[in-house]
């Protein structure tokens, strides 16, 4: 078996400057329920291993209203569904937190280290581009901002350098009448990879009949995550209605691009891109309405 080095790291600088040394031998583990499995595997090679849970920034969160959310990378999913505010006010992202993995995972696994996994079908990042989520990333020059949206590159695979680590995220703060939800539909009930996932958020007008802004994302059905921007244009200006909907989710549909694998047949997962699409904006729309 091969020996792999470990260092806890105290300062994002100090992570950086690990990670920077030794390049593609080294990852980062936040919670380590993927990526510890992966070296187990044989699906990820390491050399070293940085542990990130002992940088304060990283493991703090705040909230404020005029603000929006601060999220450090290795925050574990329950203290977001856990915070009554942050799961009613980013509530696409409390759906996500609740549903990786089973309750023990949840203690350790974080959203910033479901996104840095960059699986096609994983849970969190449907919802955060949803909620138009912005990376903040340190490395050897400093740090940058990158979307959510454009952050997987394919699969497995993300916009992080040598040296570079995701440190915290950033979420816009919340309008009146906004509502977000994130649904996946998988074969048990729990501890499953989704077949297909789909995270919908909407903004609607002062009287809550039609749709002023939308933010449709799907997960499971191309190589990365895919921000289904079509769809969220298309339906600005339209009333917030079960046929409005159901025609947005015929649109994801036509954006869908699966493949047919052990989770089930493609046409299978196309036809569940618009069932999937059609009930996650009408519970996003409820969700705005009640606020």
């Amino acid at each position: 078996m091969k020996e792999i080095e470990y260092a806890a790291a105290h300062s994002v600088d100090e992570a950086v400057d690990l990670l920077a040394a030794r390049g593609d031998k080294a990852r980062v583990m936040a919670g380590g329920t993927d990526i510890l499995v992966q070296l187990r595997e044989g699906m990820r090679d390491a050399d070293l291993i940085v542990d990130v849970k002992k940088i304060p920034e990283m493991m703090q969160f705040s909230y404020d209203p005029a603000r929006g959310l601060h999220l450090g990378a290795s925050v574990p999913c329950y203290k977001i569904y856990g915070d009554a505010k942050i799961a009613a006010a980013y509530s696409a992202l409390a759906d996500a937190a609740r549903i990786i993995g089973g309750w023990q995972i949840q203690s350790r696994a974080s959203i910033g280290g479901n996104l840095c996994n960059s699986s096609p079908a994983a849970d969190s990042i449907p919802a955060l581009i949803a909620h138009d989520a912005q990376c903040v990333i340190a490395g050897p020059s400093g740090r940058r901002t990158v979307a959510v949206a454009d952050f997987c590159t394919a699969p497995g695979r993300n916009q992080l350098a040598r040296g570079e680590l995701l440190v915290s995220l950033h979420f816009p703060p919340v309008q009146p009448r906004e509502g977000a939800r994130y649904l996946r539909f998988i074969p048990r009930n729990e501890m499953d990879i989704a077949v297909v996932g789909v995270g919908a958020w909407l903004r609607l007008n002062d009287k809550a009949e039609t749709i002023a802004a939308a933010r449709v994302a799907l997960a499971a059905v191309a190589p990365k995550p895919l921000a289904a921007t079509e769809v969220g244009e298309w339906l600005v200006g339209k009333p917030a209605t079960d046929a409005t909907f159901s025609e947005a989710g015929a649109r994801a549909r036509k954006l869908a691009k699966p493949i047919s694998d052990m989770r089930g047949p493609a046409e299978y997962r196309l036809h569940l891109v618009g069932v999937m699409t059609t009930r996650a904006l009408a519970g996003a729309a409820e969700r705005a309405t009640s606020k």
